[in-house]
């Protein structure tokens, strides 16, 4: 039997318990798919990040608070005006962990929160908040239980996702504000809802780079599609 590869996974952080934590599911799912889950440090010491990674065979980039727009060119006084939440450590952490992880080749997979950070990090833009930005009759921002569908996306065909979880209509579950307005050089669209906003890309030039907009660490115990996707990133990181 081939050894199971440890899968590092970003802190989530809690300001008003002072802490770090974790939800069960991104554990749960990488573990159910044959990987050992590792919590990562919550880091912007660049030596310290890269002895973390030399130990990990795979990254889950998690969700979280929202991405700061001075990570894709908003700056001035008003430039977080529509943002919830905003976590600089995190930031700084993964603002030194994407280009890392493209440089090492990490297989990775962002999930809601990392989708965002990664294309801002790599060259995009995102959208602060779509009901005013970008108002939709799709709901986007689901309410519990939040492993249950909340609308589909489009995955598009010949692309890795398609060839995981198969192409055309995929319900998802969702839980977000921000999303992807310009994409980051390099990432290309994967999967999109029916109001364009795009719910997966990947990056043609890693082993193993994927994002997703929807949150399959709470969907992954009643969704196959979900545990496919997990899966597909411990196959990475086996390899």
């Amino acid at each position: 039997m081939s050894q199971r590869p440890v899968i590092g996974v970003v802190p989530l952080v809690d300001y008003k318990l002072e802490s770090l934590w974790m939800l069960p599911g991104y554990f749960d799912a990488v573990a159910e798919a044959g990987g050992v889950p590792v919590m990562l440090p919550l880091t912007a010491d660049a030596e310290a990040l890269s002895r973390a990674l030399d130990v990990v065979d795979g990254v889950v980039m998690t969700g979280g608070q929202d991405v700061a727009p001075a990570l894709y060119g908003e700056r001035g006084a008003d430039a977080a005006a529509l943002c919830g939440e905003l976590c600089p450590e995190r930031d700084a952490m993964e603002e030194l962990l994407v280009p890392e992880l493209v440089a090492r080749d990490v297989p990775t997979l962002g999930i809601c929160r990392g989708i965002q950070v990664a294309n801002a990090v790599l060259g995009g833009t995102l959208w602060q908040d779509l009901p005013r930005q970008r108002p939709s009759a799709i709901e986007h921002h689901g309410k519990p239980p939040y492993d249950q569908p909340v609308h589909s996306v489009e995955v598009l065909a010949r692309t890795p996702l398609a060839a995981c979880v198969g192409a055309g209509e995929l319900a998802v579950n969702s839980y977000h504000h921000q999303a992807l307005r310009d994409m980051a050089p390099g990432l290309e669209v994967m999967a999109a809802a029916a109001d364009g906003v795009v719910e997966a890309v990947w990056r043609p030039a890693s082993r193993f780079f994927w994002a997703v907009q929807w949150h399959p660490e709470f969907a992954h115990k009643v969704d196959e599609p979900s545990r496919k996707i997990f899966s597909a990133l411990v196959e990475a990181a086996r390899a």
